[in-house]
């Protein structure tokens, strides 16, 4: 099993900053395929960005490219994910994510419990 805790949440005004973390336990960290994703009141959970096991490979949505950056410590077992220029549309739960696979394309089989965002117009 894994265990994943985020952090960082809050309220921020537009064009303000936010980063997120999100702290893994119960797996080789080294192992684990890491993303976040976020959901919006009354709408469907979707994809933000992912990073690959090292690190070297990120993807992320069209919506969040160029104003998001997920990085990830494998020495503290950690994933973030900077948030910037945040826009109202941002406002969602943000959920971390983990799966021992590699593609990056796969599911993923851990969630964390979520974290609010809030941006203000």
């Amino acid at each position: 099993q894994v265990q994943l805790v985020e952090s960082g949440g809050g309220l921020v005004q537009a064009g303000g900053s936010l980063r997120l973390s999100c702290a893994a336990s119960g797996r080789p960290f080294s192992l684990l395929r890491m993303a976040w994703f976020r959901q919006a009141p009354g709408k469907e959970r979707e994809f933000v960005a992912a990073i690959s096991r090292s690190g070297v490979i990120t993807d992320y949505a069209s919506s969040v490219k160029g104003r998001f950056t997920i990085s990830r410590d494998n020495a503290k077992n950690t994933v973030a994910l900077q948030m910037n220029s945040l826009k109202p549309e941002d406002t969602a739960v943000y959920y971390c994510a983990a799966d021992r696979s590699a593609s990056m394309t796969g599911e993923y089989a851990y969630w964390g419990q979520g974290t609010q965002v809030t941006v203000s117009s």
